[in-house]
């Protein structure tokens, strides 16, 4: 059901690769409110092709390619969809995160320091760059809206979730600090969104996702929150409903980050080998 939220908004989604990933989704959902907006990846991801179906899907929406940790890419995007959309913007979702380390497989105490910056540098600094680039332009309107996605292991300790829960960590303090002088400049508000461990290409790409995932849905009380559920989260956060929400942190994961112990992960979850994915 579509309640028309981001009528006559216009923004720009970042990160979308394939059905499976929330950018995906978020771009959907925001097409059925009523959204217009550009899709951007990096020139590798376009080559998978799959973005081009999605730009199909939602009214045959612009793909412009950017290398996000690229100031000279950027200012073309902004460019470029300011100009295609025909204004200003009132969303940006930056949907952004990879680690050559995690990628390697290389042990967490044995990292390549060179990967590691570029680590930070596409998953965290990059968001950094899309405010300060957006800023500069002054591209986004009063009251826009600024989404990233994050994931509770910026906060805990998940053994191979590696160089990228400092990532995490530096992005949700960016979060923060961009969102105190964005939210002064100019009423623009900027959140990020803890999401449950989710069935993306990115995130089955972590060395023992899967029990990630059974964890988290045994410990749960709703259960992990899909790709789709976080689009409708997102889509909020974009609307006009949520205007006093800024530099928060704010979980989406069934209830997963306030508990200690569950019923279920007792009685259920020991017996199943960490095998339940229901």
């Amino acid at each position: 059901m579509a309640y028309n939220l981001l009528n006559n908004k216009k923004g720009i989604i970042f990160g979308a690769l394939d059905e499976n990933s929330i950018a995906w989704q978020v771009a959907l959902k925001a097409h059925e409110e009523g959204a217009k907006f550009v899709l951007t990846n990096s020139p590798v991801a376009l080559r998978k092709g799959d973005i081009y179906k999605l730009a199909e899907i939602c009214g045959n929406a612009q793909v412009i390619g950017a290398d996000v940790t690229s100031i000279e890419d950027l200012t073309a995007l902004f460019g470029s969809s300011m100009e295609v959309l025909g204004g200003k913007l009132d969303f940006i979702l930056h949907s952004v995160g990879m680690s050559p380390n995690v990628r390697k497989g290389l042990d967490y105490m044995e990292l390549d320091y060179d990967y590691f910056m570029k680590t930070i540098d596409i998953s965290a600094m990059s968001l950094h760059k899309v405010l300060a680039t957006a800023k500069k332009f002054d591209a986004l309107n009063e009251w826009g809206s600024v989404v990233t996605l994050s994931y509770i292991a910026s906060q805990r300790t998940y053994a191979s979730y590696s160089d990228m829960a400092q990532a995490k960590a530096m992005l949700e303090s960016i979060v923060r600090s961009f969102g105190y002088h964005y939210g002064r400049y100019n009423n623009v508000r900027v959140n990020s969104v803890s999401q449950s461990p989710t069935l993306t290409t990115a995130g089955t790409g972590v060395t023992g996702f899967n029990a990630f995932y059974s964890y988290a849905q045994c410990m749960s009380p709703l259960g992990n929150a899909s790709s789709k559920e976080c689009a409708d989260y997102c889509v909020t956060l974009f609307s006009d409903l949520t205007r006093k929400v800024t530099m928060q942190n704010l979980f989406h994961d069934g209830g997963y980050s306030n508990m200690g112990i569950s019923e279920r992960l007792i009685t259920d979850c020991f017996s199943c080998q960490g095998n339940c994915q229901e």
